[in-house]
């Protein structure tokens, strides 16, 4: 039996992608422990979650994404791009889509510049909350814990967000999984650490929830970052971020939207 794949990065984060559009290639069954042998990165392709792309109602695309641990993630933004990408080179959807998540229904619009693809995202509206209960003061959704100020949003998945006067100095490894685990997340959390770089920038590294280790972007968490640091009052409505793999740009001017890049890396058979 041979399974086709595309491998896709979004900023160094990278995901294994299961065309399902015309039909199921691995059963729903399967799907988590597919990506645990196939995730990983001497035994299999390699890779930070499997994306698996089905057709959703008339004009749409479904997205969804297991991660090396065998969790469901709720939503992806960096996985979502590279969904876009692939389903347009595909020619399963045009300039604009609407794509399906367990978080809910996200718009992508996306655009190529000569062979350079990028993609804009109607990210789901921020909630700030702590045990996943709504907050609506400030103390509600910033908690200490150990030794830092931790913020608490969700932006289709659950994020903590520290500032750091330098994230170089964090060793993330250490400093995540306390926050990581911390029964303030009933769920686990993101752990993202952030750096003012300018009046309108910053920069991000980003601990994930089943991956289990820093990857070099996030696009989720790179949007949590922004949404924290402009609820603080201490950037405008578009903020620049610079993750490990490269820039992202959040806008805040209507709703919350995500512009980057996504690269095609390969494309093979798994044969068994």
């Amino acid at each position: 039996m041979e399974i086709p794949f595309t491998k896709l990065h979004g900023n160094g984060n990278d995901f294994v992608l299961i065309d399902e559009y015309e039909k199921m290639v691995i059963p729903d069954d399967m799907k988590a422990h597919f990506a645990a042998l196939y995730c990983d990165r001497r035994f299999g392709i390699g890779a930070d979650g499997i994306l698996y792309l089905s057709k959703y109602a008339t004009s749409g695309i479904r997205m969804r994404i297991f991660q090396p641990d065998e969790s469901e993630a709720e939503m992806c933004g960096n996985g979502i791009r590279c969904l876009a990408k692939y389903a347009f080179d595909a020619g399963y959807i045009g300039e604009t889509c609407t794509v399906e998540t367990p978080a809910g229904e996200v718009g992508v619009a996306l655009a190529y510049a000569n062979e350079d693809f990028t993609a804009t995202i109607r990210m789901p509206t921020p909630k700030f909350e702590r045990r996943d209960i709504p907050a609506t003061g400030d103390g509600e959704y910033r908690e200490r814990i150990g030794e830092f100020d931790v913020y608490a949003t969700n932006t289709g998945v659950p994020h903590a967000v520290i500032l750091v006067d330098a994230v170089d100095s964090i060793d993330i490894a250490a400093a995540a999984p306390p926050i990581r685990h911390h029964a303030s997340f009933l769920n686990g959390a993101n752990v993202n650490f952030v750096q003012k770089t300018g009046d309108d920038s910053i920069r991000v590294r980003t601990f994930e929830r089943g991956v289990e280790e820093e990857t070099l972007s996030c696009g989720t968490g790179a949007t949590a970052c922004a949404v924290i640091v402009r609820k603080l009052g201490y950037m405008g409505d578009i903020v620049h971020v610079e993750t490990q793999g490269g820039p992202l740009t959040i806008h805040f001017n209507d709703g919350v939207k995500m512009e980057g890049p996504a690269v095609t890396v390969f494309s093979g058979v798994i044969s068994y």
